[in-house]
């Protein structure tokens, strides 16, 4: 009788211990369908996060509306009470408040005033936090910010402002806080936050934060490159205005004169120049001609020149002496002109009643004078001084009228420095040899043709390099 009941135990036992395993078994499989689940959903969740980023930069996204994405994505992941972005201001001297999402709890120190206000009108609260910035080393966020630590924290006794809160209604119970960084550029800091109420982040909640401080920081740093693209074609199109509106104020052709033959040309060295010329009716018998260089190149010398035609123009007008309209446009300009900018003129009258030239020089090159009887090129260094470094002084005493004489076929043919100064590969400049053969050797074909072979002779001379200065050119030939 033994035998049997022993081996009815023994099938019991078996019975007994399959049926445990089979229930712990069963519930192993339970708990790896659970964890299965929660790593999808997780994964479901941060390929969304990654996924709204990505979707953020084929449209133009506000940073507004960034931020915003970055803090409640990493939330939702991350089951967190609340979230906020700190972003670096302008200066990269201070961390701003981009977005705190509602329900966070306050990561920065606040002042007791404040929080006596909060318990009454949480308002104060929320609008002290979005106007309040931080400072490197202030606080955790100003200390992960300054040291590129991300830090996970559930004591604060490295935190006394966050510490102090423990037991009020704005309390902390666990942070989490990340430096974004992409290459040299300090972007800013994300940080999440439970509440006393909430169960606090696990190590990995933390490794998961950090992946997605990674990818928030690549994503501001797109957007700042995104914002910067849209600003320089903003700028392009306001330049190509600029561009359209100079050409405007510049002349297209040359006025026809008896006895006189003008061609004149202006190449930007950018999309806007400092350089000036113009065609001025002084009245029925005469024209001016002026030259103009501004001290500088692109936006603010031709703002000067803009400036400096309209002044000219006003002057100008049935005033037979050249320098007395320089001494009237220095005088005019001289209080508005920085320190460290001038302009240099030329103007002259052409008289074809009188068939005469009168020349006034405010420091500008030196106009070259070609002679055909002789078949010389010889500078006319009339006396003068730049315009706006003098009251007008000294530069009315230097500044006068200088007549030139002009036969038929001779020629006059002005320049700014852009010229002369052209460098090539070996930085060699152009010079002011090369303009006189140029003039020299087209002369007798007119001065639309010396103006041609000039240009042409300054691009065969600096070949592919790029222009480093504006030119602008007038011949002017006696007929």
């Amino acid at each position: 009788m033994m035998w049997p009941t022993l081996l009815l135990g023994l099938l019991v036992a078996s019975a007994a211990g399959w049926i445990a395993t089979s229930y712990l078994q069963a519930q192993r499989i339970r708990r790896l369908e659970r964890s299965h689940e929660e790593i999808q959903v997780e994964e479901t969740l941060v390929f969304d996060f990654l996924h709204g980023l990505g979707e953020a930069f084929r449209e133009s996204i506000r940073p507004q509306e960034l931020h915003r994405l970055i803090v409640e994505g990493a939330t939702r992941i991350l089951d967190a009470q609340g979230g906020a972005l700190y972003v670096s201001d302008r200066t990269g001297a201070k961390l701003t408040p981009a977005f705190i999402s509602k329900g966070c709890p306050p990561l920065v120190d606040i002042p007791p005033n404040i929080l006596q206000q909060a318990a009454a009108t949480p308002t104060g609260l929320e609008r002290f936090l979005r106007l309040h910035t931080v400072a490197p080393g202030e606080g955790v966020i100003g200390r992960v910010w300054q040291t590129g630590q991300s830090v996970y924290l559930s004591e604060f006794s490295d935190a006394p402002e966050l510490a102090k809160l423990r037991s009020s209604a704005f309390g902390t119970r666990s942070v989490m806080a990340a430096a974004l960084r992409y290459g040299n550029q300090d972007l800013g800091v994300l940080a999440l936050a439970n509440g006393p109420m909430g169960v606090p982040f696990s190590q990995g909640d933390f490794v998961v934060f950090k992946s997605l401080a990674e990818q928030s920081a690549f994503a501001l740093y797109n957007a700042i490159i995104y914002s910067m693209a849209n600003e320089k074609k903003r700028l392009d199109h306001d330049l190509e205005i600029a561009r359209d509106i100079q050409r405007i104020l510049l002349p297209s052709e040359a006025p026809a004169i008896d006895g006189f033959q003008i061609s004149g040309i202006n190449v930007p060295a950018r999309l806007v120049s400092g350089d000036y010329f113009d065609y001025i009716r002084v009245d029925d018998e005469r024209l001016g001609v002026a030259i103009a260089d501004v001290s500088g190149k692109g936006v603010p010398a031709s703002l000067i020149m803009a400036i400096c035609r309209s002044v000219l123009r006003a002057e100008a007008a049935r005033n037979p002496s050249p320098a007395d309209v320089l001494r009237k446009v220095n005088r005019q300009l001289y209080p508005d002109i920085k320190e460290d900018m001038f302009i240099s003129m030329a103007y002259l009258i052409l008289d074809h009643h009188r068939d005469s030239i009168t020349l006034a020089r405010a420091g500008h090159d030196a106009p070259l004078l070609y002679k055909q009887q002789s078949r010389t090129v010889t500078p006319v260094k009339s006396p003068g001084m730049v315009v706006g470094i003098d009251s007008g002084n000294v530069f009315d005493r230097l500044t006068v009228d200088f007549a030139i004489s002009l036969e038929r076929d001779d020629c006059l043919v002005l320049y700014t420095d852009g010229v002369t100064e052209t460098l090539n590969a070996e930085e060699d400049e152009f010079g002011l040899d090369r303009v006189i053969q140029a003039v020299r050797a087209r002369a007798n074909d007119g001065a639309q043709a010396i103006v041609k072979k000039i240009i042409q002779d300054v691009r065969d001379f600096t070949g592919s390099l790029p222009q480093n200065d504006d030119i602008t050119l007038i011949a002017i030939r006696k007929t």
